[in-house]
């Protein structure tokens, strides 16, 4: 841990998102506001994230002057230095807001219509936003699809390297209006714990309606107290968020945790706070203990490893025996034929599938050298058994540990 000196000496970041300008050391805070310092001061590139009930007032209609404070807000980050995407929720608010419609439809193709309608309109006010600071605003509209292909996921990465380059701010959503399971299932909380893991980003800012993770439900107490650090997210983290969600909004606490842990397994720091309070975040890159912070804890991949344990989504799985298990977590061990159980699902030759052991716990991913047809053929049997059977086996790995990733 450096010293306090040390850490209020950044104040911008320098190559490779450290930074180095001084200034006079202020009084000495808390050791928690220490370690903020150290995670936010040194981060180069955030992603912001914020929800639908953040940006609309209560008949969910967009609020124009908190989308302006918002752009004027990321502007005040990006003339540190930094480098700021925004995953924004909204759309599907906005259109109904612009439809006059009394509440959420629980209809499917009226969900995608209203979306349709509210994301020109959230897109316009951003943009709106940011040229009275100098800026762009870029939309990016995404479906799982964009990350479980490894060519549109580094093209995707580059696009947005290329925004920054432009000083443009990209607004990333859902495309609500073709992808069905994003609208009935899904939520930006992990949108945005995919695109900080996709650019490799240090920091991610959740803004929400609550001032972060408290030790008891804000809506249910009269007195709560606000968590102000987490250094892992564990059981007991996880069971202080509440089931509430607010009424125009997908995701609750329990989202936002999930999301938080895809980040900080990889090596990312997560803060949740109010959006809807003055100045977050110019107040986060002051310094101030603002919302909760969730410290990294997991191991920092690189980023082929963070598409294949974090990002893509599993074709099928290999469940395995224990001793597979026991040699793939303890000596970085490569998946052998003779330690495969079973095979479930359809999946071809380089595809990202999941590795379970037998009570049906995932514990690692890679990328499978054999199609499933292939992969049944060869369970359970030894190497030279498995090249007798195939014939022409290319592989003494199912899966080769160079392409294998833990994520417990």
């Amino acid at each position: 841990m450096n010293n306090e000196s040390d850490v209020r000496a950044r104040t911008e970041p320098g190559p490779g998102g450290s930074a180095s300008a001084a200034v006079p050391p202020a009084a000495a805070p808390a050791v928690h506001d220490l370690v903020r310092d150290e995670v936010v001061l040194s981060a180069g590139i955030w992603i912001v994230k914020v929800g639908t009930s953040v940006l609309t007032g209560s008949e969910g209609t967009l609020d124009p002057a908190r989308i302006h404070h918002l752009a004027e807000q990321i502007s005040a980050v990006m003339d540190s230095g930094r480098k700021v995407a925004l995953v924004s929720s909204g759309a599907v608010g906005a259109g109904i807001g612009q439809l006059n419609l009394k509440r959420r439809p629980d209809n499917l193709r009226q969900l995608q219509a209203a979306a349709a309608i509210g994301q020109s309109y959230l897109i316009r006010a951003y943009d709106e936003g940011l040229r009275h600071h100098g800026r762009h605003a870029a939309q990016l509209l995404l479906t799982h699809e964009d990350f479980d292909s490894r060519p549109r996921y580094l093209n995707m990465r580059n696009t947005l390297h290329a925004l920054f380059e432009y000083n443009a701010v990209p607004i990333i959503n859902e495309n609500d209006t073709i992808s069905v399971d994003e609208i009935k299932f899904g939520d930006n909380d992990r949108l945005a714990a995919m695109v900080t893991n996709l650019l490799q980003a240090p920091l991610l800012v959740i803004l929400s309606i609550v001032d972060g993770l408290y030790k008891t439900d804000p809506l249910t107490q009269s007195r709560t107290d606000l968590v102000a650090l987490v250094p892992q997210i564990d059981d007991s983290v996880l069971n202080l968020a509440g089931s509430s969600r607010s009424a125009l909004g997908t995701g609750g606490m329990q989202s936002k945790l999930a999301a938080a842990r895809l980040v900080t397994r990889a090596g990312g720091s997560v803060i949740i706070a109010s959006g809807t309070r003055p100045n977050p975040l110019t107040r986060i890159l002051a310094g101030e203990p603002v919302g909760t912070l969730f410290l990294a804890h997991g191991q920092t991949h690189r980023a082929r490893k963070r598409w294949i344990g974090l990002t893509a989504r599993p074709r099928g799985h290999f469940i395995v025996d224990a001793g597979a298990r026991r040699a793939i977590e303890t000596g970085s061990k490569s998946l052998l034929a003779i330690g495969i159980v079973d095979v479930v699902g359809e999946f071809d030759k380089g595809d990202v599938v999941g590795i379970r052991d037998t009570a049906g716990q995932e514990f690692a991913r890679g990328l499978s050298n054999y199609a499933t047809p292939d992969a049944r053929t060869i369970r359970g049997l030894h190497t030279d058994q498995a090249r007798a059977a195939l014939g022409s086996a290319l592989y003494d790995e199912v899966i080769h540990r160079d392409n294998l990733v833990l994520i417990l």
